[in-house]
């Protein structure tokens, strides 16, 4: 398989570590509009050759169709944050190659009932275009991450072996995660954490379908495995609420993240005073977006690494029956930052993302995951996933609620 990664930020980096020695990878393009990053990424590997560079504008969709025309690449990596996926998608389109993701494309609120209904949901500008990929023959997988994608995978293998009905679907995600010698320093790409943290969660009921509601609502506290502990966890818009309804049949879906008390405070802070804003406003004769002035002032969660100590969880609580008796089960996924730093060099938080993709990219290039159209994670079969997670030093567990 030949890969075009666009974008080497902290996950592209993770993608590229675990990949680079799979023998079914016979090339993959480090593509980044930062060449020193890429040429950074590129000495950290064992075997660079299979990872040339290229500059690359992910909002250019010409030049994007031109380095994978160039590379004759079987497969575009979307590595980026969500604002580039719309050219990156349709580059794919063009070019007639398969397209991954790891979060959709985005929402716009409800113009006038932004907490009550939904507007543009995330994914709508992809699932729009799902007839014409398919007729064209062509996949595009998107939220192939750890969530979502792992989260997905998860909620499938669940139907499928767990229960005979199922209630609800709850992705949880929380971590005991610190980076020592910062106030405040995101473990992730702010950008993407502002996105999905400040705009309405979306909650999925089988006799309402998508609702929105107010951010960081319905605050719970989930007892998260291996050390973790009780974490508070909040509603956030995220991509398996859109997702998992598509294929699996169950009552409700929601995901809730243990985002703490300091972090939602300095989100509710961005938000006052329009620090969120994505789009470009004028300074002193500079257009520049506010929410990529928070991104520059904050250290690169790619640099991270050696400053974190602690485990983040991934996982999915799954409410249901099975022969007739209640069942609760957590499926999830544990990283250890110091072991992450040792094995791979990579922090906690991008290993655990990157994986996914990575087997994903296994599991079509062998032909075991077959498709065409837009489709999750949750349609295709989970088994092959779960049983490659161990080959990739990547164990999952379910524990009984």
């Amino acid at each position: 398989m030949k890969v075009l990664l666009v974008g080497v930020g902290g996950v592209g980096e993770a993608i590229a570590v675990i990949a680079q020695d799979r023998p079914w990878l016979q090339k993959l393009v480090l593509a980044d509009v930062n060449l020193k990053r890429a040429q950074e990424v590129q000495r950290k590997l064992d075997n660079p050759g299979k990872c040339p560079i290229e500059w690359i504008d992910a909002g250019d969709k010409a030049q994007i169709v031109g380095l994978a025309r160039k590379h004759s690449v079987d497969l575009i990596m979307n590595a980026v944050d969500p604002r580039y996926n719309q050219p990156i998608f349709d580059a794919a389109y063009e070019v007639g190659c398969t397209y991954m993701d790891m979060a959709m494309s985005l929402s716009t609120p409800h113009p006038t009932r932004p907490f009550q209904e939904c507007g543009v949901k995330l994914g709508d500008y992809q699932f729009d275009r799902a007839e014409q990929w398919e007729n064209k023959g062509l996949l595009a997988l998107v939220g192939m991450g750890v969530e979502p994608g792992l989260s997905d995978v998860f909620a499938r293998y669940a139907e499928k072996h767990l229960f005979d009905e199922i209630d609800e679907i709850g992705v949880r995600d929380g971590s005991n995660l610190e980076v020592r010698g910062y106030n405040f320093a995101p473990t992730f790409s702010i950008w993407t954490t502002i996105e999905e943290c400040l705009n309405p969660p979306v909650i999925w009921e089988k006799d309402k379908n998508w609702y929105t509601t107010e951010p960081f609502s319905e605050p719970e506290v989930f007892d998260f495995p291996e050390g973790i502990g009780p974490v508070e966890c909040v509603n956030v818009e995220h991509e398996e609420v859109l997702l998992v309804p598509r294929w699996i049949k169950c009552k409700r879906v929601t995901f809730k993240y243990g985002l703490g008390e300091q972090f939602i405070n300095v989100l509710k802070t961005l938000k006052l005073l329009g620090l969120d804003n994505k789009d470009p406003i004028e300074v002193k004769g500079v257009r520049v977006a506010p929410r990529d002035v928070v991104a520059a002032c904050l250290p690169d969660p790619a640099h991270l690494g050696d400053k974190m100590v602690g485990k983040t969880c991934a996982g999915t609580w799954v409410k249901g029956t099975r022969d007739g008796q209640p069942r609760q089960v957590y499926i999830y996924q544990v990283a250890d930052n110091e072991a992450c730093m040792r094995k791979y060099g990579v922090q906690a938080v991008v290993w655990q993302t990157a994986v996914n993709p990575v087997i994903a990219m296994e599991l079509l290039e062998a032909g075991v995951w077959q498709g065409t159209g837009v489709l999750g994670p949750e349609a295709f079969d989970p088994d092959p996933f779960l049983a490659l997670m161990l080959r990739y030093d990547f164990p999952y567990r379910i524990k009984e609620l």
